[in-house]
């Protein structure tokens, strides 16, 4: 299983006031500095002061990724699952994005369980239970980071899934058949994503450096229904803005395909952007990657398939 790890970092801005301290914010500071007793405690404090609210159902489900984080799977597992099943209790029959906090719990929970259980050796259990889980909450906020999950846990070594092509932006996007024969980075990002932004530096630097061996990319994006400071749009404008947002800080993709469907990233569980997924000369999936990664890994990926 790929290595699991958890980065926090904690930011102070000189000349602005610092971000007021909160539950969570207090358990994930004490889990980056390994101290899962003492977030544990402050959880319990809180539950014993205030019950057994949305904050701290949240916080118990971080208590699981914490515990993941650390390898303590017996740990990590029951955290994650007394965070699930309240979080589904407190809903009751709400619908689940009715309360962002108890979404968050639900899909930390099966994420953790899922992970425990692939460490554990009964991976294709693990995705079984995710998929069973992915037919439940299909509907809602939940299916990308779900189907990250399955996708974290079965998609390395398969077929590239087909990506919907209907509407692209640049030139025409070959389709994944056409694609056999060279390697392909599938660059998944969003017009508001910071770290997209970071990432197109490396991500230029590589095309340019192998393109003549057969390095090529795809970019897939999505509408997600607004525009700069969130500002709702329609379609034919959010497209504009899209476009906008490419030309600005993404240059080198003017002559790479850009899908735009929210199915790609549905199908490809984009619920972190960006993904980045390396597909090599035989359509294989070889490396696939929700997050930044910096030059060297990429570069490490990619050369031998070259």
């Amino acid at each position: 299983m790929k290595a699991l790890a958890l980065a926090f970092t904690a930011m102070l801005v000189v000349g602005q006031a610092a971000p007021p301290v909160t539950l969570l914010s207090e358990v994930r500071a004490a889990i980056a500095a390994h101290d899962l007793t003492r977030a544990e405690s402050l959880v319990a404090k809180r539950r014993a002061e205030q019950g057994t609210t949305s904050e701290v159902i949240e916080a118990i489900s971080w208590l699981g990724r914490g515990a993941l984080a650390e390898r303590q799977f017996d740990r990590a597992e029951k955290h994650a699952l007394e965070g699930y099943k309240l979080a589904v209790a407190a809903l009751g029959t709400r619908p689940v994005d009715s309360d962002p906090r108890l979404a968050t719990a639900i899909g930390a929970g099966m994420e953790v369980q899922a992970q425990v259980s692939a460490a554990q050796g009964a991976r294709s259990e693990a995705v079984i239970y995710l998929q069973r889980e992915l037919d439940k909450y299909r509907n809602t906020s939940l299916l990308k980071r779900i189907q990250k999950n399955i996708n974290l846990l079965s998609l390395e070594g398969v077929a590239a899934p087909a990506l919907d092509l209907s509407e692209t932006i640049g030139p025409r996007a070959p389709g994944v058949d056409a694609l056999k024969g060279k390697v392909v980075i599938l660059f998944f990002w969003a017009h508001w994503c910071p770290q997209c932004k970071d990432q197109s530096p490396i991500l230029a630097k590589l095309l340019t450096k192998y393109r003549a061996e057969g390095l090529t990319m795809v970019a897939p994006t999505q509408r997600f229904g607004y525009v700069a400071g969130g500002a709702p749009a329609s379609p034919a404008d959010e497209l504009r803005y899209i476009v906008e947002i490419r030309d600005k800080y993404y240059g080198f993709l003017a002559d790479v395909p850009v899908p735009v469907s929210a199915a790609n990233h549905e199908r490809y569980g984009v619920s972190t952007t960006p993904t980045l997924v390396i597909v090599d000369r035989k359509g294989l999936v070889r490396q696939y990657h929700p997050g930044e990664m910096t030059e060297a890994e990429l570069e490490a990926q990619i050369r031998p398939l070259l």
